[in-house]
């Protein structure tokens, strides 16, 4: 983690990793008594491998960045209330009491491969870009991609001289959508996504005659009927008709986010979240922020002997800092 340098700012962080599908978790200050290093409403992003802004450091940064890592690995949409007690607790000086809302998106782990950048990939692509998904835009042609591509923060346009060798390095469950200039390059690219047998999502833009030839040459090949069969050829929607770019691309779209639901967190699993109690909020607005008002929300007072060993290391040191010493 790197904390000596941030570049951005908690607001400016979580509108990139939102928009690049990272996961992170965003930390507001929501109540405070006593001597508290920030005021409420201060807040800090924590991603992965970086945090932003701070929320007054030492040890209830420490904690706070500790329980978002946590969130983190569950990668689920989730929050909670924490609620800290910066003497008794955490041995900081200031010791007053804050109260700390953690709210956690989830990072994005749909990834769709686009082979083709003509009419229909162009029109195709800022629909996509606008979904929870990352993509991945390839073709042979640099002319072909728009500049207005770069404005597009999930789709990343991979010029390469062997499109089909691109499959190789996608990650499983995959959406792949096929639909380049050559009907070679069309081959060799569901071929190549057929033998890895793990793809989520198969779909090639091909006329009736194209399809049958292909399903001889996949024969020809050993690849089992039942691969082929999961395939989506034609592409796209039945209900939607229409041989315009615009409307083909409309198409293909829907049957993607009909597909992709598949891949989000069950309905079950989302349904064990159940938030915050307005019971909590309440207390915290009617400005009853009372040691009475904290027991009902979580507090961080119970630690096994290595959290605690580990929370005394980092006090510790803290004294070490506020003295002058060097670690």
């Amino acid at each position: 983690m790197n904390t000596s340098e941030h570049k951005q700012n908690w607001n400016q962080a979580s509108l990139n990793l939102s928009q690049q599908g990272k996961a992170y978790v965003l930390i507001t200050i929501v109540g405070v008594t006593g001597s508290t290093p920030r005021n409420s409403g201060t807040k800090m992003v924590v991603s992965e491998h970086d945090s932003f802004d701070t929320i007054g450091g030492g040890h209830l940064e420490y904690k706070a960045i500790k329980q978002a890592k946590k969130l983190l690995l569950e990668n689920i949409d989730c929050q909670s209330i924490e609620h800290f007690q910066l003497g008794s607790q955490l041995g900081q000086c200031c010791g007053g009491n804050a109260t700390l809302l953690f709210e956690c998106f989830a990072a994005n782990t749909i990834h769709i491969a686009v082979f083709g950048a003509g009419h229909i990939g162009q029109a195709l692509i800022p629909m996509l870009a606008g979904l929870p998904c990352n993509v991945t835009w390839v073709d042979n042609r640099e002319s072909q991609f728009p500049v207005i591509c770069d404005q597009y923060a999930n789709v990343t346009a991979l010029l390469s001289d062997d499109p089909a060798s691109e499959v190789a390095v996608m990650p499983s469950n995959t959406i792949y959508v096929v639909m380049t200039h050559n009907h070679q390059l069309d081959y060799e690219i569901t071929l190549a996504a057929l033998r890895r047998e793990d793809f989520h999502y198969l779909g090639l833009i091909a006329s009736d005659t194209k399809w049958r030839r292909f399903q001889q040459r996949y024969k020809h090949r050993d690849i089992s009927p039942l691969l082929v069969e999961q395939m989506n050829c034609p592409i796209g929607l039945e209900q939607v008709v229409g041989k315009l770019p615009m409307e083909v691309a409309v198409s293909v779209a829907g049957q993607i986010i009909e597909s992709y639901q598949e891949l989000l967190p069950n309905e079950q699993q989302q349904s064990k979240n159940k938030g915050i109690a307005w019971k909590e909020i309440r207390q915290l607005l009617s400005g009853d922020n009372s040691e009475q008002a904290a027991i009902n929300l979580t507090t961080h007072s119970k630690t096994t002997p290595e959290e605690m060993a580990e929370d005394l290391a980092v006090m510790s040191d803290e004294l070490l800092i506020e003295n002058g010493a060097e670690k």
